[in-house]
C-alpha cells in the first residue's frame, strides 16, 4: 500500500485503535516533555553513571526534538511533508528520525493521536463542563484548539466523519452511545469519530438555542478548527493595538466565528 494510501485514510492509519491510545499522554502540558507523554516508548531511566546513561539522555533529548519539528512540519505543510524537512528541523540526520519512527506513517500516527486526543478531551469538557451556554462552549473550543494548532492535525478521515454525520439525520444530535458511554465518562481515545461526535453534539446544542446560522452543521466547524494563516503572511501582518501575538490567527478565527453565529 502506498504512503499516499495510507495518508488518504485507506490505510491502518484511518484506524486509531487502542494501540495509539497507549501512546497519547493523558494531559497536554504547557512542557514539551508533558506534552507528548513519551508514555508510550521512552520513560526517563532510573539514577545512572557514565556513558550508557548519557546516551539515554541524548536519545530522549532528540525524540523530544524530532516530535516537537514533526508537529510544526506537519502543522504547517501537511502530513505529505517529507521527513528530510522533520529531521532538519529538529536538527538531527535522517536516518536518526528512521530509527525512532519506522515510517512516516507511524510518526504520522504517533502525532495525530496525541492531537485527536486532546481535542477529545477539550470537546468533552466544553460539552459536560456545564459553565458555559451553548455558544460560548462552541467558540471556546475553537479558540484553545486554534490557539493550541491541534486543529490542523486532525487525520485525514477526520474530514470524511465530519461529512458522514452531517449527512445522517440521526447522527446531527451527537448521539454518543455508540462509544459506550466513553464521552461523557471521560476515557481518553484517539479515534476521531469520537471527537466529531462531541463537536456534532455541541454544534446541535448551539443550533437548537437559536445561536448558530441556519445550515452550519459539524464539517463547517472543522473547518474553522483547521483554518490558519499562512506563516509568511502573520509575520507580515502587523499586531494590532490591543492584539497579544499571533493577532492575525486571532482576527481570522473571529472572523470565522462571526460567519457561524446567527446574526
Amino acid at each position: 500500500m502506498s504512503e499516499q494510501d495510507q495518508l488518504a485514510g485507506r490505510g491502518p492509519i484511518a484506524a486509531f485503535g487502542r494501540a495509539a491510545v497507549d501512546v497519547v499522554p493523558e494531559q497536554r502540558g504547557p512542557d514539551e516533555r508533558e506534552r507528548y507523554g513519551f508514555a508510550g516508548g521512552e520513560r526517563p531511566d532510573g539514577p545512572g553513571r557514565g556513558a550508557g546513561s548519557r546516551l539515554r539522555v541524548d536519545a530522549r533529548r532528540n525524540l523530544e526534538s524530532v516530535l516537537r519539528a514533526a508537529r510544526e512540519v506537519f502543522g504547517e505543510l501537511g502530513y505529505g511533508a517529507p521527513m528530510e524537512e522533520v529531521a532538519r528541523r529538529a536538527g538531527v540526520g535522517v536516518g536518526t528520525v528512521y530509527r525512532r519512527f519506522p515510517s512516516k506513517e507511524v510518526l504520522v500516527q504517533r502525532i495525530a493521536a496525541e492531537e485527536v486526543s486532546w481535542l477529545t478531551a477539550q470537546a468533552r469538557e466544553s460539552l459536560y463542563g456545564g459553565l458555559t451556554g451553548p455558544w460560548d462552549a462552541l467558540a471556546g473550543f475553537l479558540q484553545r484548539a486554534a490557539a493550541s494548532g491541534a486543529g490542523r492535525l486532525l487525520p485525514p478521515e477526520a474530514f470524511r466523519y465530519a461529512e458522514e454525520i452531517g449527512r445522517v439525520p440521526e447522527q446531527r444530535g451527537g448521539d454518543l452511545r455508540a462509544f459506550g458511554g466513553a464521552a461523557a465518562e471521560g476515557e481518553q481515545s484517539a479515534d476521531p469519530r469520537l471527537l466529531l461526535q462531541l463537536l456534532a453534539a455541541l454544534v446541535a446544542r448551539a443550533g437548537a438555542a437559536g445561536e448558530l446560522r441556519p445550515g452550519v452543521t459539524v464539517a463547517d466547524v472543522v473547518l474553522v478548527l483547521t483554518a490558519a494563516v499562512p506563516v509568511h503572511a502573520s509575520a507580515a501582518v502587523p499586531v494590532r493595538e490591543g492584539e497579544t501575538e499571533g493577532g492575525a490567527g486571532h482576527r481570522l478565527l473571529q472572523i470565522l466565528l462571526q460567519g457561524l453565529r446567527a446574526a
